[in-house]
């Protein structure tokens, strides 16, 4: 079981240290499935090479950097909605990956109804889901 939380709280040296070590292949499968979503959704949404990232997990073999970097970001992401509601007082029976995996691709008014997984390919998308999550927290969702 990955501790999101734990991601969401470790510094940013220990994030970049596991980015640069590579998250494994395998994880991916993981993620999606405490998502409740399809390991393709993931992969389409990250834009990984699909036949890659299989290769790779059978292999049990770590992603690349650039894959690492964009793979902890979705577990960031989950991390930070865990956070959000541990601070909102009420955390029992919430499953941030199920609720991330919903939300992530529904469309959305403040991203022009489109959907947050589809920022997901980039560093810099991750970081406009991350700012949504934050603004819906302090109530100055748009």
């Amino acid at each position: 079981m990955i501790d999101f939380s734990r991601l969401y709280l470790c510094s940013a040296h220990e994030r970049i240290a596991r980015i640069r070590r590579g998250v494994p292949a395998r994880e991916l499968m993981a993620v999606a499935s405490a998502m409740g979503i399809h390991a393709d959704a993931l992969i389409d949404s990250l834009n990984f090479p699909r036949a890659e990232v299989e290769r790779r997990a059978r292999n049990d073999e770590n992603l690349p950097l650039d894959q690492s970097e964009r793979m902890l970001g979705i577990e960031y992401l989950i991390g930070q909605v865990a956070s959000m509601v541990d601070e909102s007082g009420n955390p029992e029976n919430f499953d941030a990956a199920a609720w991330m995996g919903a939300w992530l691709f529904s469309p959305l008014p403040a991203l022009g109804y489109e959907t947050a997984a589809s920022f997901l390919d980039t560093a810099e998308g991750q970081r406009v889901v991350s700012n949504l999550l934050a603004m819906a927290q302090s109530g100055a969702y748009a």
